[in-house]
């Protein structure tokens, strides 16, 4: 049977990929996004989807969508709590309360929603992989970006925890980690640091690199492919684990 295959945050950069990715083996997927654009284009690209608009930090919007999938399929086997944000980059004196707010909000009260979805039709089916996606920045710490790496290591600790409280259910929950990944998330994300560090760019881009031992960004499609590893038979057993896709990042302040 095919999988059904749950991805938020899936019409762009990491979650298109894992999306794309189980749709090349056969998946169902069901995906949402807050950038209507991009989910019209997954849903012209791939009609056979579910794709909604939806911010995934309002109970409201996630509500919707979730039945949607839930009357469709009546379970689900891989949901990935995949929709995030960079957040703001600047000192911590110097960071606006309504943008800390909208950072943690997205990285972790939209894992919240989903999870706390998943895990009620999982225990009922006794089965299920929840993977959420945290950050090399959700294990370490990162000057000038403190409300992304707060909202990163919550996912750890929320992965943790749910990996043992969902376990008896044959549940199982691991967060992935990934490292500086290529696209246009991280173009941006260099802009906002080279201002706030007073940098060029190509410098800031460099030094994501000097830190990493394997001296290389990684793709979406790296992502992916652990997604779809750990969704398959030989990833049955493995839960509760902070899983580093980043050339082995050494440190964030080279």
């Amino acid at each position: 049977m095919a999988q059904r295959v749950l991805v938020t945050g899936g019409a762009a950069g990491i979650g298109r990929a894992i999306a794309q990715r189980f749709l090349e083996e056969g998946a169902r997927v069901a995906l949402c996004d807050a950038d209507a654009d991009a989910v019209a284009d997954m849903q012209a690209t791939y009609p056979d989807i579910i794709a909604a608009t939806a911010d995934v930090t309002s109970e409201t919007q996630m509500a919707a969508f979730l039945d949607q999938v839930e009357t469709a399929w009546k379970g689900v086997d891989v949901v990935c709590a995949n929709a995030g944000t960079g957040g703001p980059a600047g000192g911590i004196e110097t960071l606006d309360y309504d943008d800390w707010q909208r950072c943690v909000a997205t990285n972790v009260h939209g894992s919240f929603l989903t999870c706390r979805w998943a895990a009620r039709l999982m225990k009922h089916q006794g089965s299920g992989l929840i993977a959420m996606t945290s950050s090399t920045a959700g294990i370490m710490g990162y000057p000038l970006r403190s409300p992304y790496a707060a909202a990163k290591w919550a996912v750890v600790g929320m992965t943790k925890t749910l990996a043992m409280e969902l376990g008896p259910y044959g549940i199982r929950v691991n967060a992935i980690c990934p490292g500086a990944v290529e696209g246009p998330r991280m173009d941006r994300i260099v802009a906002n640091e080279a201002a706030a560090r007073g940098m060029t760019e190509s410098d800031v881009r460099a030094s994501y690199v000097t830190g990493v031992s394997m001296k290389t960004w990684v793709t979406a499609e790296d992502i992916a492919n652990t997604i779809h590893f750990l969704a398959s038979d030989a990833g049955h057993k493995i839960s509760g684990q902070v899983l580093s896709i980043d050339g082995h990042t050494e440190t964030l302040a080279p």
